[in-house]
């Protein structure tokens, strides 16, 4: 037995269902060898990858009709996956990345669910160096800013992994660190377009939530 429950979902993603397993709530937690403790994820947030977040569903809707030809992309922190999902059924060139413990094996199984080979996947700490991960022309990314720091980690790995031409979108909830993130990207010569958007059924204007696209 795994040590957690999970429940299966359907999503409406781009006119399309995907079948999706998901931790069953935010009370689950296993972590029996340690590993996730020693990626530096504590208890309280070892669930926070299983859920279906609005964010992550806002990014993924995107991603249904975003011009992906050509581009290398990048998804960081892909949770389960939605958006990596959705361009890997558009045969984008797409690479899942995530440092828990468990993403890659809840992105495969949901690929599998929904009749599609696995993304390609790295683990990806946003702080270790990453010396053969390249250059990507698209990076994505739903909720990363929750924590004050994130905004310098991001930017930081954006700088050594975003092409010069390279574009940038970010799903954000309004927690309040996107302004660091747009100023440390404006610092490497991106433009911003933000444009806030209702992220669940009982949202109103003035919304909180926000898609932040950074081109240069």
């Amino acid at each position: 037995m795994p040590g957690y429950s999970t429940r299966l979902l359907t999503l409406r993603l781009g006119g399309l269902d995907y079948r999706i397993r998901a931790l069953s709530d935010r009370q689950q937690f296993a972590d029996p060898s340690g590993r996730a403790e020693r990626a530096g994820i504590s208890s309280a947030n070892w669930c926070l990858f299983g859920q279906v977040w609005p964010s992550g569903r806002v990014l993924a809707q995107a991603m249904s009709g975003f011009e992906v030809d050509g581009k290398r992309i990048l998804e960081l922190g892909c949770g389960l996956g939605l958006a990596s999902l959705v361009l890997n059924r558009r045969k984008a060139d797409i690479t899942a990345s995530d440092h828990h413990p468990l993403a890659e094996e809840f992105l495969t199984y949901n690929a599998a669910l929904n009749g599609l080979p696995p993304p390609a996947y790295l683990d990806l700490a946003w702080t270790l160096p990453q010396p053969d991960l390249g250059r990507f022309d698209l990076i994505i990314a739903s909720d990363v800013l929750y924590e004050r720091g994130h905004a310098e980690q991001l930017a930081a790995l954006l700088h050594l992994h975003a092409r010069p031409e390279a574009e940038v979108l970010i799903t954000d909830p309004g927690r309040g660190n996107s302004g660091a993130f747009t100023t440390a990207l404006k610092r490497q010569g991106y433009a911003v377009d933000e444009v806030r958007s209702a992220f669940d059924d009982g949202d109103v204007p003035p919304y909180r939530g926000r898609l932040l696209s950074y081109r240069r």
